[in-house]
């Protein structure tokens, strides 16, 4: 079942997107070389603690952090510690979410530590990020979920090989819709897999988090003893976006988006719906 929100719970939504907008921007700014990531962790339950949300990793299935911290070859849910000290070349994904009055947010950034990153790392995030807009841009009434899955792969193919030969599409982890749980029906893929056929119709009210994470080799990936850690299995490093989105009547809204998406939608020749907050 697709849980379909009302215009009011939407905004609910947009409030918490909006903290874990300010919990990525205090994050970014704190993830320099010397810093660790349970230092990055702490910056954002400050953050969570002034706009009086609730995180909603913490605890989640047993998980420790506020924030999911992957570096380098970890693809997601790294967790914080101290003994991860960042340095000058390291790319880190920060997957943050925030609960307002009961309604998840969660979004995911790809961050660069420092200097000395080479350009084919920076190429993988700009197009790990614009695999998400281009999801984004199909997330509107009346298409169907496949409709997301198709324009996020066709995007990704349709760039300039790296010298590994191919981005791999992470297989194991995708999207999902969010809104009174952060993990709810439906799983989203990053590529079109035509046994599970077009998926459910976009509806206005539907809330999705549109989340691509490629990796500059394999998409085969491993998790660690600690039953969280994600690694991709040859060791290449990897890029996570991911916003996440609401149907309404006037269009898409980006819930956790500054802008509410209108700037990356633009492009797209997209009107992004008001803002419910103003």
């Amino acid at each position: 079942m697709v849980e379909i929100k009302t215009p009011e719970q939407i905004a609910k939504m947009r409030a918490a997107g909006l903290v874990v907008a300010a919990m990525h921007k205090a994050c970014r700014e704190a993830a320099v070389p010397g810093a660790t990531t349970k230092d990055l962790d702490q910056v954002a339950a400050k953050v969570l603690a002034e706009h009086d949300a609730k995180p909603n990793f913490l605890g989640y299935g047993g998980f420790p952090g506020n924030i999911c911290t992957s570096v380098n070859d970890v693809v997601v849910h790294g967790i914080p510690d101290t003994q991860t000290v960042l340095a000058s070349g390291d790319i880190i994904s920060i997957d943050a979410g925030a609960i307002i009055d009961g309604w998840h947010g969660d979004a995911a950034i790809t961050v660069f530590v420092g200097e000395g990153h080479a350009a084919e790392l920076h190429e993988l995030s700009r197009v790990t990020e614009e695999s998400m807009w281009a999801g984004v841009a199909a997330m509107r009434k009346g298409n169907r979920l496949v409709d997301i899955s198709k324009a996020v792969e066709g995007y990704v193919r349709r760039q300039p090989r790296p010298s590994s030969g191919k981005y791999g599409i992470i297989e194991d982890y995708g999207g999902h819709g969010i809104g009174s749980q952060m993990h709810m029906d439906p799983h989203l893929l990053n590529y079109v897999d035509r046994r599970r056929g077009r998926g459910p119709k976009l509806v206005p009210g539907v809330c999705l988090a549109i989340e691509p994470m490629l990796s500059l080799g394999t998409p085969k990936t491993h998790v660690l003893a600690d039953e969280w850690t994600v690694k991709t299995d040859d060791g290449t490093w990897s890029s996570h976006w991911e916003h996440s989105v609401a149907i309404t009547e006037q269009g898409p809204l980006v819930l956790t988006a500054p802008d509410g998406g209108k700037a990356k939608l633009a492009e797209y020749g997209i009107t992004a719906a008001p803002d419910p907050l103003g």
